[in-house]
């Protein structure tokens, strides 16, 4: 028996509920993700608002799994990679479903009825971003596969990009053409917040790739 196998011997059973609950984490993200697409490409303001909200709920179930992180992390002493990782990664996928509700949110308080190019544009992208994201977490549960996890960072880190110069160049359109003030601040909130979800699916990424190092 080798010592790896004697270590896990030791290891408590309890911290292999981690692999679950960030996998259900990313998943409802990329849930949440998937109703968004549909809500910025729906023709009906009623339907969009159904949607809407269908988002609020799935974020509620995102806070739910991500307190349940933070509670295993509480009760288990040994913990399959580094606490603050974990915590890290938890806090990043929680921190993608509050931007992909916060976009929501916005384009329904602000009555964003005319969804531009630019908001399906990136509600795509973060969907992209969000299914890598799960792919990548997925992954974690023996590192066998290291290079996927690396692959799917990679392609979260060319969408964030894609992402930033969507955003830039919406913004400068609006600066350019757009004569209403109000509607120039309503777009630019609700775009700030859709291209701010790519960057929290690159900060869990980053965690991840933190995670390779430290386990190669």
């Amino acid at each position: 028996m080798s010592l790896n196998s004697i270590f896990q011997y030791f290891v408590p059973k309890d911290q292999k509920v981690f692999f679950p609950l960030f996998e259900q984490a990313a998943h409802n993200v990329v849930a949440m993700a998937t109703v968004l697409v549909e809500a910025v490409n729906s023709g009906n303001p009623a339907t969009r608002e159904e949607l809407y909200q269908q988002i609020d709920k799935l974020e509620n179930k995102g806070d739910d799994l991500t307190h349940q992180i933070y509670l295993e992390l509480g009760k288990n002493f040994i913990t399959p990679f580094d606490r603050e990782d974990i915590h890290a990664l938890a806090t990043a996928i929680d921190d993608v479903a509050d931007y992909i509700q916060g976009s929501a949110n916005r384009m329904s308080l602000y009555r964003v009825e005319d969804i531009t190019e630019p908001i399906q544009k990136l509600a795509d992208l973060i969907l992209q971003a969000a299914t890598d994201l799960e792919k990548a977490v997925r992954e974690l549960r023996d590192l066998k596969n290291v290079r996927n996890i690396a692959d799917s960072c990679i392609r979260i880190n060319s969408v964030e990009n894609q992402a930033d110069y969507v955003f830039d160049r919406a913004v400068a359109d609006l600066f350019l053409y757009e004569k209403d003030a109000l509607k120039v601040i309503k777009y630019k909130e609700v775009l700030a917040a859709l291209e701010t979800a790519t960057d929290m699916c690159e900060d869990a990424a980053n965690v991840m790739e933190s995670i390779l190092v430290k386990n190669a």
